[in-house]
């Protein structure tokens, strides 16, 4: 995937451990619509399972996912 991915929204989770950014992201997707993406920034290893997951139970389109040095993005699409 290309380097510069769009987003609608962005969700800096950095230093947060499990669950905090799965929580933050719940509260964020909330006030987004449908086809929206987000952008997620996190620094927890967890989040490697954790987002992808929440992507799934809740139909929502993991766009992209990279890793750079401990931070970690994440591009989500809403369903």
């Amino acid at each position: 995937m290309a380097n510069t991915q769009e987003f609608d929204a962005e969700l800096d989770t950095s230093g947060l451990y499990c669950p905090e950014p799965i929580m933050l992201m719940h509260n964020k997707v909330k006030d987004m619509h449908a086809g929206h993406v987000l952008k997620v920034i996190a620094t927890d290893p967890a989040t490697t399972r954790d987002i992808p997951k929440f992507c799934n139970f809740l139909g929502h389109e993991l766009l992209d996912q990279k890793e750079s040095g401990d931070t970690y993005l994440y591009f989500i699409r809403l369903g």
